[in-house]
């Protein structure tokens, strides 16, 4: 594999593990997120991939997206780099598993959440905190509606919350939840139970539950980029909000 700046990529048995490293919180600029595609361009190629895993070093999965790369002349490109990890995803037929321990947070949360399959220590937490800094997040409306129902994704994109590890497996947003100590051996044990499956037939069952899913999920993605980029980013209110976080100061709203 080659040598990233940004990310250690392993393939083993039919399983990529893509580890985030950018410690401690992951957070993921416009280069990082430029890397990331052009990795998971050449990963998720293998016809013979049952499934590709999204871990991270450091003391979170990840903080989410570089709020520096929201100003003007840089959220353009941020989107479409951030959303061009998404639909590559999305348009896989491996399995994508998202191995969780810690704060996976904003962008962070998105990316676990658009994961097939989440797998959490319980020491992890789940939350969309960017309309606290004046912005909403697209994927995060996207996707979590089918898959936590309506009421609890408001609360969670509209409102800012976070929640911890056994609240999101109770909604339904996480799989599975694994002590801390257990945490690498238990994920390791699941993904064995992987690799003894057939991987085309894996692909296979993975491609026909995601039959009608994958076209919504890419048609919906499509509608709050425009939302976000159209007309979020035109509200007074979202460079207040990413002005005052840059500056470390409350926001002064304007509702406008």
């Amino acid at each position: 594999m080659a040598d990233y700046k940004f990310f250690v990529v392993q393939v083993e048995g039919g399983i990529a593990t893509v580890t985030m490293n950018r410690p401690p919180l992951n957070v993921m600029d416009n280069p990082m997120m430029e890397e990331f595609n052009g990795l998971l361009e050449g990963v998720l190629a293998g016809e013979d991939l049952a499934a590709v895993v999204i871990r991270a070093n450091g003391k979170a999965f990840s903080a989410g997206v570089d709020v520096a790369d929201h100003t003007d002349e840089k959220v353009g490109d941020m989107i479409h780099l951030f959303h061009g990890i998404f639909r590559k995803l999305a348009s896989t037929d491996a399995l994508t598993i998202a191995a969780v321990d810690g704060a996976a947070l904003g962008g962070g949360c998105e990316l676990a959440c658009f994961c097939d399959i989440v797998l959490a220590s319980e020491r992890s937490k789940f939350g969309q905190p960017e309309v606290q800094v004046g912005v909403f997040p697209p994927v995060a409306a996207c996707v979590l509606p089918p898959q936590v129902g309506i009421k609890k994704a408001v609360e969670l994109t509209a409102l800012g919350a976070t929640i911890r590890a056994d609240e999101a497996l109770r909604i339904g947003l996480v799989n599975q939840v694994y002590p801390v100590d257990e945490f690498d051996s238990r994920v390791d044990a699941y993904l064995d139970g992987i690799r003894k499956l057939s991987r085309p037939v894996v692909r296979m069952a993975k491609r026909g539950a995601m039959l009608v899913a994958r076209e919504d999920i890419l048609s919906h993605l499509e509608k709050t980029e425009k939302l976000y980029l159209d007309e979020m980013m035109k509200l007074k209110d979202a460079h207040e909000g990413i002005a005052a976080f840059m500056e470390k100061r409350a926001p002064n709203w304007s509702h406008a």
